[in-house]
């Protein structure tokens, strides 16, 4: 279970890396940047969010 968790961060991190280089040679700018972050962000929330809900339905909370 750690390793995944620790596994996952390593890869959110590395896209953060790939998303950040990718603005930086299309030459996106500022708002183009926070579009691209934003888009990777709502990606991360929804593993988040699917890891929470998935640990209240197997404890029986929902």
């Amino acid at each position: 279970e750690w390793m995944r968790t620790i596994l996952v961060s390593v890869l959110i991190l590395f896209m953060g890396f790939i998303v950040w280089d990718l603005a930086k040679k299309s030459k996106a700018g500022r708002f183009g940047s926070m579009i691209l972050f934003f888009v990777l962000g709502l990606g991360v929330a929804a593993f988040v969010i699917k890891s929470v809900v998935i640990g209240l339905i197997e404890s029986g909370a929902l």
